[in-house]
């Protein structure tokens, strides 16, 4: 049995993540907002879910506060090896999952499933050159998302990360989705298409 080699840069990406001092975080969120409220699509109606920055990921709250009025801001709620997505503002109850991650007190049954949503911003452990992105190795967006391989968007996909998680090239495996864009505090990378 071989190791995934993506493990070892994964282990490597998500320390030079943590190790980002705290005002730069507070200023990379702040752009970070800036970029994903300039995507072109990013005015789209419905439904959009972010997600509980932990671990050093690039925080989310400067967006959020920011959508506009026709989209309804949710967070991620796990449901059997799927993710769902409930609506949450601050103030309204959370409970932890079972990997410590908070999500909104609903029952995930009863939350949206992902072909419901309109945009959905990842976070990651990685990306490369060509805008792939390298997450955290259990596959959660990959498998709810995995009908954007037949199909265009929505929901579109956007994954985010501080520009410190670049890396010149990534291996790309079969169950990968392809993200529409990828937006740190400095730039936004559309992909390659991975058929090019």
């Amino acid at each position: 049995m071989t190791a995934d080699p993506r493990q070892l840069l994964r282990q490597q990406l998500r320390q030079r993540r943590r190790d980002i001092p705290a005002a730069e975080r507070i200023a990379a969120a702040e752009t970070l907002a800036a970029h994903l409220l300039s995507l072109p699509f990013a005015g789209v109606s419905g439904h959009v879910a972010g997600y509980w920055a932990m671990d050093g990921e690039i925080a989310l709250h400067r967006w959020q506060m920011q959508l506009p009025p026709q989209q309804t801001y949710c967070l991620p709620v796990l449901h059997g090896k799927l993710l769902r997505f409930a609506p949450w503002r601050p103030g309204q109850p959370l409970v932890s999952n079972r990997y410590g991650i908070p999500e909104p007190d609903v029952d995930p049954a009863q939350a949206l499933r992902p072909e419901e949503m309109a945009l959905v911003v990842a976070p990651l452990v990685g990306f490369d050159d060509g805008g792939r992105r390298l997450g955290m190795g259990g596959g959660w967006y990959d498998r709810s998302f995995a009908f954007r391989q037949r199909q265009a968007a929505p929901p579109w996909l956007v994954g985010v990360g501080f520009s410190a998680q670049q890396v010149p090239s990534l291996p790309v495996e079969d169950w990968d989705v392809a993200v529409d864009a990828i937006c740190t505090e400095q730039a936004t990378l559309y992909p390659e298409p991975l058929n090019a």
